[in-house]
């Protein structure tokens, strides 16, 4: 990608941008101080434009000025075709540049092609589990949320959660959002954990708060998790 090029995606990035959705997408990210106010389903649709063409001169040439443009990375990231090792070496220069939830949370949504490879993905993944950066234990976190959530993974995936110990807020609030996708798939492998004692009690509080409210848990299962905060409550 040229330098002229380059300026050009600029200035498109900036031709796209909507101050009313970055005053809004704002609260949503209150720390984070370069956005534009992109819609992620036109950052979509430019990084499969840039996958088209000269995608890894783009990677190459990005930079990290706005909040839009790490995540059109880690899109691009998603969008391209590449051998699991160009993947993996891809993103562990990437992570590194997340610094908050949506990039996060949208950059592991897309990265559908470790599911091609999910035993050596699993293997790049789990340091992440317990480094010491929030947003790269969250990544670590939501990317099995993401993508190994199944049968032939759910009692892997518990024991990595288990394991997560992390101060940070948006890591708690990652694991209790697996925790609860856990429990809708797998809800009696699932209760064994919520119930060992395993887990902290903020993130015990957030799973539960979760569930409640989900709409893919019934009535019955709800009544039951409120009986159990409650009970909870009681104890401390």
């Amino acid at each position: 990608m040229t330098p002229q090029d380059y300026e050009a995606l600029q200035a498109r990035l900036r031709s796209l941008a909507d101050p009313a959705y970055q005053a809004f997408q704002q609260k949503l990210v209150p720390d984070v101080t370069n956005l534009l106010g992109v819609r992620v389903p036109a950052l979509r649709q430019l990084a499969r434009e840039l996958v088209r063409g000269d995608w890894r001169g783009y990677l190459e040439a990005a930079r990290h000025d706005t909040y839009e443009e790490t995540m059109l990375q880690g899109l691009v990231l998603g969008c391209a075709r590449m051998e699991q090792n160009e993947l993996f070496a891809r993103l562990a220069a990437f992570v590194p540049h997340i610094d908050n939830w949506a990039v996060c949370d949208v950059t592991c949504g897309g990265l559908r092609a470790v599911g091609k490879c999910r035993e050596q993905a699993a293997g790049f993944l789990t340091p992440y589990l317990s480094a010491p950066r929030e947003f790269d234990v969250r990544f670590g976190v939501v990317m099995l949320m993401d993508h190994f959530i199944d049968e032939a993974y759910i009692d892997r995936v518990l024991e990595w959660l288990a394991g997560v110990h992390h101060e940070g807020y948006y890591v708690k609030m990652g694991v209790a959002w697996a925790l609860s996708v856990c429990f809708i798939k797998f809800p009696r492998r699932t209760a064994v954990l919520l119930e060992s004692g395993r887990l902290d009690e903020q993130t015990l509080r957030m799973a539960a708060q979760k569930l409640l409210d989900s709409n893919r848990v019934g009535a019955e299962v709800k009544a039951e998790i409120r009986t159990r905060r409650a009970d909870r409550k009681k104890s401390q």
